[in-house]
């Protein structure tokens, strides 16, 4: 389900006119004026983890300042703080309260921030840092995995317009009741792109410590190679399927307001991977990439009446509990009852086991069984959609490797099978091989040989 935070996307971003009001400069599906000359640079934790390194990222933020381009920054925490936090959070308390942990967590990306102006101003350039607040970044009320629903960059603005470079702490929002929130593991992404968006920015750079999007993790599969461009559309599944290169809300924002997104090394001054809109060029690849989510678990509610709106009732109450459905089968009916099977998160198994145990005696079901020792592997690219057979090829190459599969999910430009955890490496490195994604470039006539 790669556009499944979508809805939650507002449907326009504010930003600020010269006379300090608030202005709708975006509207839906990225309709909006040509873009500024604004850059907004995001770091990541590794990028900013010591000294060297930040003063490394203030000189590559200061140059491109000095090169004509109002810049904003966005920064993570530095290395693993964000772990140490909820490390000892966890010392103090076995269940910390949700508040309580935003406004810790939120002071790792504040501290990155700080430091990167700091050593900003050490080179000569006048500087300031942002909380997400201060930024404008307003959220719902969702802590821990708050969602963006508006932006108002009023000081993000006025500063840009006084010269300054803005360093903006990331991950952090405030929430509509004036609490300090957090936007969930990754979000700095999600703030970076949000915040190009609503400044209408000509680029939202996302500088890690990967050089771009590979065809596979080239830690499974060494012969993985750097993707030149992709799609918003094939960046967004292999988000949701387990590509950690990206935040997939980040990408929602990027798809529907158009903003440009570059992955670089921050290692490297050297072309990354751009992700924007499809185009049709003369050959595209049939299978852009494949990834993988070692996170998954797979629940069954056995013996589930087989009448209208059970079903219902049991997403429905998934839902209003904050867990994310991905997979979803229904077993054929026998006696009146059936087998539903669905993945979630693994980390959302204790919420999955709370919420089902509340609803067995409404809805009669036997037993709720779940599995953590699953991994889902995805195929994903936009020339699946031309070329029938990948499915049917995907099946055939794992079944060479008597590799079962458990549950499978299709899409235009994808297909997920979910097979046990520790067949995930080969399962991944067949395919890729199969697909032949260590080439230049997999031609369309290549479909034919699919069957």
């Amino acid at each position: 389900m790669a556009t499944q935070d979508s809805s939650q996307i507002p449907d326009t971003l504010t930003a600020v006119d010269a006379t300090g009001n608030s202005v709708v400069v975006i509207g839906p599906q990225g309709e909006k004026e040509e873009h500024t000359k604004i850059v907004v640079m995001k770091f990541g934790g590794t990028s900013v983890a010591d000294g060297d390194c930040i003063k490394r990222v203030a000189g590559r933020i200061v140059d491109t300042h000095r090169s004509g381009h109002p810049v904003v920054a966005v920064v993570s925490a530095r290395g693993d703080t964000t772990d140490e936090l909820i490390e000892l959070a966890y010392e103090i308390s076995s269940h910390p309260l949700e508040r309580e942990m935003d406004m810790l967590l939120s002071t790792g990306e504040r501290i990155s921030a700080a430091l990167v102006t700091m050593a900003i101003h050490e080179l000569g350039c006048n500087a300031i840092s942002l909380t997400g607040s201060q930024a404008g970044i307003v959220t719902d009320t969702a802590h821990t995995k708050a969602k963006i629903v508006g932006i108002k960059p009023r000081r993000v603005q006025e500063a840009l317009d006084q010269g300054k470079i803005v360093l903006v702490a990331g991950f952090q929002g405030v929430s509509i009741d004036n609490d300090v929130t957090t936007l969930g593991r990754g979000g700095s992404d999600t703030t970076a792109v949000a915040l190009a968006a609503a400044l209408n920015a000509q680029v939202c750079e996302i500088y890690t410590d990967v050089d771009g999007v590979y065809t596979a993790d080239p830690r499974v599969v060494p012969e993985a190679r750097k993707l030149d461009q992709i799609s918003y559309e094939e960046m967004l599944e292999m988000a949701a399927s387990g590509a950690k290169v990206l935040m997939l809300r980040c990408v929602e924002f990027g798809r529907r307001y158009g903003v440009p997104i570059h992955v670089r090394s921050s290692f490297a001054d050297t072309p990354g991977t751009w992700i924007r809109q499809e185009e049709e060029p003369m050959e595209q690849a049939i299978v852009s990439g494949i990834t993988y989510a070692l996170d998954d678990a797979k629940v069954t509610v056995h013996r589930l009446p087989d009448r209208p709106g059970v079903a219902a009732g049991i997403f429905t109450a998934l839902a209003k509990a904050n867990v994310n459905v991905d997979m979803i089968i229904q077993n054929i009916s026998e006696g009146g009852t059936t087998d539903v099977s669905f993945t979630v998160s693994e980390e959302d198994l204790p919420l999955v086991d709370l919420v089902t145990g509340a609803f067995k005696e409404e809805f009669g079901f036997d037993r709720v069984e779940s599995d953590a020792n699953m991994a889902k592997v995805s195929l994903v690219g936009a020339g699946m959609k031309s070329n029938p057979g990948v499915a049917a090829k995907m099946f055939e190459v794992l079944a060479a490797r008597n590799i079962n599969i458990y549950m499978i999910s299709t899409s235009s430009i994808k297909i997920s099978c979910v097979v046990a955890k520790a067949r995930m490496a080969e399962a991944v490195r067949a395919l890729h091989e199969a697909f032949n994604l260590d080439k230049s470039l997999v031609r369309r006539d290549q479909g034919a040989t699919l069957r």
